[in-house]
């Protein structure tokens, strides 16, 4: 039979490898991918493969071509081998098992990566930072941090994202959709990651810990920031005025600073904060909230750096001194003001006579003498004709 080995042939052409080929060309193909060497090149991005199949495979991504669709739902693919794989997610089969934690696969690549967790092995490295990855994607995805790239934009405030799951996380809060609910407090969540980091709130589960202070925390993505405390390190810089940050959303905040964006409206008031926290802190002046509690005197506070000050009057402890007079103070604004008597700065002036004052309060007090305001009532001291 032409182009068809004879079986009895089949021993003859054992190669290096030890694999039997039934058939003459099939042969000559599995030789050009044991000896590495690729004779076929694309016209149009120059890869080379080691078989024209291969090549024909590949001019599929350039033209678009899918010829092979799946009867189930539809969806089209250029290589054949693609199908079959495909086909397990209706199936639900999963015939490829991991030797070591029985985990099951319907893809024989997908238990390969899989089975890097246990092996540690991360054959993909950057070129520029030295990071490994156990996945080529999850390069790609890292190497978008060194050249800026964010190839996924949100159609409906044009923010972009390095990553596609970032958007499509972003897309849920134009949609307002929160599919996850917290059964404890009922607080509801546009992913089930977030819903899952939440519930640490109530369980009090802080799995991950810093070597160094031994400071545990709820979030894995918390401790890297809070390394950056005992390091030093800064990598964020605002490129306005140089001030360097170790948190990137502390850069972001800050940046408001600059270009006046305040995204965070009180809806009693309608003040607006450039910091969501600072809106928090705001919205219990409305609702009386007094969380910080002085465990000496009982005096409550709704800002804890109030309570911290506070606590101060206590302890005694003075901790900003006059550098010119040497004199201490239990808060920094108190110096501040301090340091007017040194330097002579009266920054608060009187539209009316244009006196000028160093403290708020003194310029308060003295525009009621121009309005003839006089809030304190003088009552004449009766004669006690008690003995």
């Amino acid at each position: 039979m032409t182009g068809v080995t004879d079986f009895t042939y089949q021993e003859d052409l054992q190669l290096d490898c030890q694999k039997q080929i039934p058939l003459k060309h099939r042969l000559a193909r599995h030789m050009r991918t044991q000896n590495g060497k690729k004779y076929y090149e694309c016209e149009e991005c120059k890869s080379k493969f080691s078989t024209k199949s291969h090549l024909a495979v590949h001019m599929r991504i350039h033209s678009g071509e899918k010829p092979y669709e799946c009867e189930t739902c539809k969806k089209k693919f250029s290589a054949k081998c693609n199908l079959p794989a495909h086909m397990r997610i209706h199936s639900g089969e999963k015939p490829y098992e991991c030797e070591t934690c029985k985990r099951k696969f319907s893809d024989k690549s997908n238990l390969a990566v899989h089975m890097r967790i246990h092996s540690g092995e991360k054959p993909y490295e950057c070129e520029t930072c030295k990071s490994k990855f156990s996945i080529k994607s999850h390069l790609a995805v890292h190497m978008r941090i060194h050249s800026g790239e964010k190839p996924y934009e949100c159609e409906t405030c044009k923010r972009k994202f390095s990553i596609k799951n970032n958007l499509t996380r972003h897309m849920k809060t134009h949609a307002d959709e929160k599919p996850y609910e917290c059964e404890t407090c009922k607080r509801k969540f546009s992913t089930k990651t977030h819903l899952a980091l939440h519930m640490r709130i109530h369980s009090g589960e802080k799995p991950y810990e810093c070597e160094t202070c031994k400071k545990k925390f709820s979030a894995k993505c918390n401790l890297p920031a809070h390394m950056r405390i005992h390091s030093g390190e800064k990598p964020y810089e605002c490129e306005t005025c140089k001030k360097k940050f170790s948190i990137k959303s502390h850069l972001a905040v800050h940046m408001r600073i600059h270009n006046g964006e305040k995204p965070y409206e009180c809806e009693t008031c309608k003040r607006k904060f450039s910091d969501k926290s600072n809106l928090a802190v705001h919205m219990r002046i409305h609702s009386g909230e007094k969380p910080y509690e002085c465990e000496t005197c009982k005096s409550k506070f709704s800002i804890k750096s109030h309570l911290a000050v506070h606590m101060r009057i206590h302890s005694g402890e003075k901790p900003y001194e006059c550098e010119t007079c040497k004199r201490k103070f239990s808060t920094k604004t108190h110096l501040a003001l301090h340091m007017r008597i040194h330097s002579g700065e009266k920054p608060y002036e009187c539209e009316t006579c244009k006196r000028k004052f160093s403290i708020k309060n003194n310029l308060t007090r003295h525009m009621k003498t121009h309005a003839d305001e006089k809030p304190y009532e003088f009552e004449e001291l009766k004669s006690d004709t008690r003995c």
